[in-house]
């Protein structure tokens, strides 16, 4: 008999994956292949992500592990820039290739790919002698060739640009060059995009799977087939599929404060079914008016509220009521958030 999972199960086994049940102690390549990488299109939610996750964690681990090679920033999942390990980038950017690359055609049909394999040529030649800056990159394509270049030449950004200490990432070099060449197939790489997820975000349904990898769902179904997953039940009705011995902790296990930066993935669609973001609340994190959405906070393992950075501290503002000790323990965490913002 198939075994169903409440809401509150899969809230409490998303938690426990991304490390935000208690902070694990890992080196930053293996907890970002454990976590299935970190949304970091704004440098410091990278930086904040890891410190809400890793036990111990300072900022200059982060960028000293950029500086050595160890992890990456790179266009990937859903085209969004994402930070992961060495080991884990070919496999995820060579599993991804052929959906990325059919989307741009897609969304920017004038665009032949004949045109865009020659200017991606292009853009490799300049970059064969070291990192060069995106300005210089850009200016004889133009902002909408630029980013159909990355689609068909896989390129990274190079420290110091993109960091905690210097936030604008515009030094880039290609993939080949900084960390070698790529030594993994397609499939391959699409098994490696379902194991990190189930591994960071399960159980799930394939749906779930697609839409954080930014593919279609027939396009991982061969391979979910023939992988030895377990299979649970929803309270929809729905499968969800995951690792065979990846950890499902209990429903009512205590969950604490924790705060999350800005595009935190673990409040994306994808993890819906979790209930982290509580709908009502979704508005308020994520707006058409905004360019990014706002950090938030966890009490309970579900956003309570938003927090920001300002004049030497971290502000709080819960989205509803909050008990006496709730509040103490968000306001001892938001000095703690303050303390490594200083």
């Amino acid at each position: 008999m198939t075994r169903t999972l409440t809401q509150r199960d899969l809230n409490r086994a998303l938690l426990e994956r991304q490390f935000l049940l208690t902070r694990k102690r890992a080196t930053l390549p293996k907890a970002l292949e454990r976590l299935g990488g970190l949304q970091a299109q704004y440098a410091p939610s990278m930086y904040i992500g890891l410190w809400s996750r890793v036990d111990g964690f300072g900022r200059r681990q982060l960028t000293k592990a950029l500086e050595r090679k160890t992890v990456v920033q790179a266009t990937l999942l859903r085209s969004t820039i994402h930070l992961v390990s060495a080991r884990d980038y070919w496999p995820f950017a060579v599993g991804i290739r052929d959906a990325r690359r059919r989307w741009y055609l897609r969304v920017h049909p004038r665009r032949a790919e004949s045109e865009l394999i020659a200017a991606a040529e292009d853009v490799r030649r300049r970059l064969a002698d070291g990192p060069v800056r995106r300005a210089e990159l850009v200016e004889p394509l133009g902002t909408e060739l630029w980013n159909g270049v990355g689609v068909w030449l896989n390129l990274v950004r190079v420290p110091p640009s993109g960091t905690w200490e210097q936030r604008r990432a515009d030094l880039f070099a290609a993939a080949e060059d900084w960390l070698g060449a790529a030594e993994v197939e397609r499939e391959e790489g699409l098994e490696r995009l379902v194991r990190s997820y189930l591994g960071g975000f399960g159980p799930a349904a394939a749906t779930d799977i697609a839409s954080w990898a930014g593919m279609a769902v027939g396009e991982i179904t061969p391979v979910i087939e023939r992988m030895p997953l377990r299979r649970f039940g929803d309270e929809r009705g729905g499968e969800l599929l995951d690792l065979p011995r990846a950890p499902l902790p209990d429903g009512d296990t205590p969950a604490p404060v924790r705060f999350l930066p800005t595009w935190d993935a673990t409040l994306l669609v994808h993890a819906r079914r979790t209930a982290i973001l509580p709908e009502p609340y979704r508005p308020l994190v994520f707006s058409t008016k905004r360019p990014h959405s706002v950090g938030t906070f966890l009490v309970d393992g579900a956003v309570a509220g938003s927090w920001r950075y300002e004049k030497g501290r971290v502000r709080i503002e819960p989205f509803g009521r909050l008990t006496r000790t709730d509040r103490n323990e968000v306001e001892e965490e938001a000095d703690l958030l303050g303390a490594f913002h200083a």
